[in-house]
């Protein structure tokens, strides 16, 4: 579990070479003037999501008032982002099945999460998760148009279609024209039927758009793409009203009638308020209460299900 230590209690440690001593009398220097008062948190990936939400609250207001480029800013930055890599690997869950591996798949998303941070403004009154979520997702998917093979296919053909296209280049330089399969199966010292199948594969990493236009009028389009259907966007709606219904369901059944009150019938505070027999105020501590909860479920990791 991780710890918060008040800044103003120093290390006790043995003294050191003077060098030592003195680089790290300039780091705790730096330290404390970037919290300046605010509690140090000694690991900070290993905070709770409601911890991580409400320092980080504190620390975006404490950036705010830093010069950007110092080590203080660059501490309080810092910290941020490893207060809420929670977001990235939530976000990351999302793109499990692909043929990624997570570890850059998660990379990429921190650099979308730092994106966030920079861009963030504690005035616009939106939790940071809201505001960075879309961002840290749209890196994810901006890294898989920009890598990934339009058409599956498997590691050796995708090595052959480099190795084909080096072997075009270098043959082109030496005859001054296109070299024919078999001159590039000669110089790979591959068979042709190889270079053919490399060839055939090169087709599947780019995929031509259907809404391409097929003739000499630029605004022509396809009759295939005229029949394609749209992106559907309530499909991440329904992806996530899928991973809240465990969560809903492990409310009490007053808190699950109060959120269908609000979210089903639509009513306000002070109509829940008098359905229920309670206070306007004390609804909307009740509902901040269960939002806390459900956003809490959903950023924290799945359980891992034993193996039967």
């Amino acid at each position: 579990m991780s710890t918060v230590r008040n800044p103003s209690v120093p290390n006790r440690t043995e003294p050191g070479p003077p060098a030592v001593r003195e680089a790290g009398t300039d780091s705790v220097g730096v330290r404390e003037r970037a919290l300046a008062g605010l509690p140090e948190i000694d690991r900070p990936t290993e905070v709770s999501t409601g911890d991580a939400q409400t320092v980080s609250t504190a620390l975006f207001a404490r950036l705010e008032s830093l010069e950007e480029g110092t080590p203080e800013h660059a501490y309080v930055r810092n910290t941020l982002v490893e207060l809420n890599l929670s977001l990235v690997k939530f976000a990351a869950r999302r793109f499990r099945n692909r043929a990624e591996p997570t570890e850059d798949i998660i990379q990429v998303g921190t650099i979308g999460l730092i994106k966030a941070i920079d861009r963030f403004e504690t005035g616009r009154e939106v939790e940071f998760s809201a505001f960075a979520l879309p961002t840290i997702v749209g890196e994810m998917k901006r890294f898989f148009r920009d890598t990934s093979w339009a058409v599956q296919v498997p590691r050796r053909l995708q090595e052959l279609r480099i190795e084909l296209a080096k072997a075009i280049d270098t043959l082109e330089q030496r005859l001054g024209r296109r070299p024919t399969r078999a001159e590039l199966a000669a110089h790979l010292h591959l068979d042709e039927e190889s270079v053919a199948e490399g060839e055939q594969a090169s087709n599947g990493y780019v995929a031509r758009s259907l809404d391409t236009p097929t003739g000499d009028d630029e605004t022509s389009v396809s009759a295939g793409a005229r029949r394609l259907g749209s992106e559907e966007h309530a499909f991440e709606v329904i992806d996530a009203l899928e991973s809240l219904k465990p969560l809903i369901a492990g409310l009490d059944t007053r808190d699950r009638r109060i959120l269908a009150l609000r979210f089903g019938e639509e009513l306000t505070q002070a109509e829940i308020g008098e359905r229920l027999g309670l206070s306007q105020m004390h609804i909307s501590r009740l509902l901040a209460r269960i939002l806390d909860e459900l956003r809490t479920g959903l950023l924290e990791d799945a359980p891992e299900q034993p193996v039967g």
